[in-house]
């Protein structure tokens, strides 16, 4: 390729054009006005809330960035292992799992963000123009380029122009896109959009770190089968040792449960949560605001699903799919999926024509991520549905896989290979894992 576009500069975008400079003699992401460098504004407003990177999504970002969990170390995150790394469900701390298996990186989104762009912008055909897209460009059957608004490039001159020629556009938009409405607009097909309404609420808040809770770098608390999926025995909630000598913690709640601002409430829960978040509630002294945030809807976009598409357009990120932020999976999902474009860009395959082997890619990894927050939601007795052809059966052997992997490692290193996406949820079904299940309930 000559030249690829790509719409959006934050983590999703930054990977795709990470890849995209292996293929293509020039890179360019449209980035809105004031966050070209990522320390102006605040981008996506759950920029701010606490984020996991899961075991294959720090994998992704070592193949992609060789050196960087050194880089993001050195700069003041923590890297926890075994047990610095501690998930309870219903108040119970889960069984212990080798350390390789159970890794995550203690660190804010914002500054994983920044490291990643720097390293993108130290690539020689990559560039950021301070702009934001308006439309694609379209003839026949391919697009060809995008309408944008400019503004300054990131090395200080004037952006080229309201119109950038691309051999390959990139939609990394995010959730609230506007792709679909410009295919339809130049007489395509939008993809066929799965919704399931949830009624999602966290907030996330920051405390200074002292010396309190010195082998700890992550702890994350759900409910599971004993309280009925139920914030009874323990409220769900999350704790990451970050940058900066602080601790980022997350509540969490669904439909009139959902926190708001109110810091003293905000305590009241974690001092209702496990060991780790009580601590830091009783010890700690919380730096600036709660910021709540409003989840509604899990979303994906299946553009396998259609049967016509124009040439050089891909989507990637929240753009695609965008599921329970509760359980992480948004940063690796677009790791995944800037993988899965490499993957499709190596085989050779033309860009100019519709990218189906693409979408084929990434509709598995978007499935996987999709059946297993959806059916944990679907124990929220709230969610109306859809439910999926089994799910009862699903629903059973899930619960006593959560139960029995409170208490017995193998079970459990399973369950966090699919937690952290290095498994796909159908390997929690096999049947040695579910016969260790029955032996290990039995005994206790």
């Amino acid at each position: 390729m000559q030249k690829a576009v790509v719409l959006g500069g934050s983590y999703a975008g930054l990977f795709a054009a990470r890849v995209l400079s292996d293929h293509a003699d020039e890179v360019v992401v449209i980035e809105a006005d004031g966050q070209v460098d990522g320390s102006a504004g605040h981008g996506a407003p759950q920029r701010q809330q606490l984020h996991a990177l899961l075991g294959m999504g720090h994998t992704q970002l070592e193949v992609q960035f060789p050196g960087i969990t050194r880089e993001l170390v050195d700069a003041g995150a923590l890297l926890g292992s075994g047990s610095a790394v501690r998930f309870y469900v219903d108040g119970e701390q889960k069984a212990d799992v080798p350390g390789d298996q159970n890794q995550m990186i203690g660190a804010t989104r914002p500054f994983i963000e920044r490291h990643v762009r720097r390293r993108v912008l130290e690539i020689p055909n990559v560039r950021i123009q301070a702009g934001r897209a308006q439309d694609l460009i379209i003839r026949g059957s391919r697009v060809v380029g995008v309408h944008y608004s400019a503004g300054k490039a990131t090395d200080g001159t004037s952006g080229p122009g309201s119109e950038l020629e691309a051999d390959l556009v990139v939609d990394a938009m995010g959730r609230s896109s506007r792709l679909g409405a410009w295919l339809q607009n130049h007489g395509w097909d939008a993809a066929p959009t799965e919704r399931m309404r949830i009624d999602l609420g966290y907030a996330t808040a920051t405390f200074t770190r002292g010396r309190e809770l010195p082998d700890t770098v992550i702890a994350h608390a759900t409910p599971g089968p004993a309280s009925g999926y139920q914030p009874t025995l323990c409220e769900p909630g999350a704790i990451a040792a970050v940058e900066g000598n602080r601790w980022a913690v997350v509540v969490s709640g669904y439909a009139g449960h959902r926190p708001g601002r109110d810091p003293d409430q905000f305590r009241d829960r974690m001092l209702r949560c496990v060991a780790p978040l009580q601590e830091i509630a009783q010890s700690c002294e919380m730096e600036g605001e709660v910021l709540p945030y409003s989840f509604r809807e899990s979303q994906r976009r299946e553009f396998s699903r259609l049967t016509r598409f124009p040439g050089g357009l891909v989507a990637v990120g929240d753009s695609v799919s965008s599921v329970n932020p509760i359980y992480g999976q948004g940063l690796t999902l677009a790791a995944l999926q800037a993988a899965s474009l490499s993957a499709h860009l190596r085989s050779g395959v033309s860009v100019h024509t519709p990218a189906w082997d693409y979408f084929r890619r990434i509709a598995g990894i978007v499935d996987a991520a999709w059946s297993l927050s959806t059916s944990a939601d679907l124990a929220q007795p709230h969610v109306s549905g859809p439910y999926p052809r089994g799910y009862r059966f699903t629903r059973w052997a899930a619960d006593k896989i959560t139960q029995a992997s409170v208490v017995d490692p193998i079970v459990n290193t399973v369950f966090m290979n699919v937690l952290h996406m290095r498994a796909h949820p159908k390997s929690l079904t096999r049947p040695r894992v579910l016969l260790r299940t029955a032996r290990v309930l039995a005994t206790r």
